[in-house]
C-alpha cells in the first residue's frame, strides 16, 4: 500500500438526523487527492467504552485514507454528544446507514468497516446499502447475529481474542 498525504475536512458543528435521533457529526478524514470514494467506521459495543476514537476505529480511519478514501468516524446514540440511548444494534445499523447517507457524495463507492461490535452493525449496513469493500476486525459474532457478508469481505480476527473466540468466527 502507498502511503498517501491526508488532512482533516472539519465538518461545522451539526447533526445527521436518523429515525428520530441525532447522530454530531464532528470530522471527516479525507486524502489530499479526489477520493475514491467514503469509508464509514464502526466503533465497538457503547455499552462497554466503545467509541469514534477506539484506536482500532482510528486505524481503519488512517488505513482508509492512505488507500485514498474518505473517511468517516462517528458516535453511535447517547455517545460524545450523539442524541438517543442504546438500541440494542437496532438503532445503531440506523445511524450507521444515516451516516453513510448524509455524507454519500452522489453514486460515489461507499466502503464499511467495523470493529467488534461494530462490525455487527457494519456487516448489517452493507447489506443494505450494497456497500463493498466490507472490513470486519474482531466481529461480535458470538454476541450478536452478524450478517451474511458479501465474498471479498476482509474478516481479521485474533487468535487468541479474549471476547470473541476464533472458532466463534470461523462457525459464522
Amino acid at each position: 500500500i502507498e502511503a498517501k498525504a491526508c488532512k482533516i475536512i472539519n465538518v461545522k458543528p451539526g447533526r445527521v438526523g436518523g429515525h428520530g435521533e441525532s447522530i454530531r457529526l464532528q470530522g471527516i478524514d479525507a486524502p489530499e487527492s479526489a477520493p475514491r470514494g467514503l469509508a464509514v467506521i464502526c466503533h465497538p459495543h457503547p455499552q462497554h467504552g466503545g467509541t469514534m476514537d477506539n484506536k482500532v476505529v482510528v486505524t481503519l480511519a488512517r488505513a482508509f485514507v492512505q488507500c485514498g478514501w474518505r473517511a468517516a468516524r462517528f458516535n453511535f446514540r447517547g455517545i460524545g454528544g450523539s442524541a438517543g440511548a442504546w438500541d440494542e444494534g437496532r438503532g445503531e445499523i440506523d445511524d450507521a446507514l444515516a451516516v453513510a447517507q448524509a455524507l454519500r457524495q452522489g453514486g460515489e463507492p461507499l466502503a464499511l468497516a467495523g470493529f467488534s461490535f461494530g462490525a455487527f452493525v457494519a456487516s448489517h449496513a452493507a447489506a443494505a446499502l450494497q456497500a463493498e469493500p466490507l472490513v470486519l476486525i474482531g466481529p461480535a459474532t458470538q454476541n450478536f447475529t452478524v450478517a451474511t457478508v458479501p465474498q471479498g469481505t476482509l474478516v481479521v480476527h485474533g487468535e487468541a481474542d479474549e471476547v470473541v473466540p476464533l472458532a466463534a468466527t470461523l462457525d459464522w
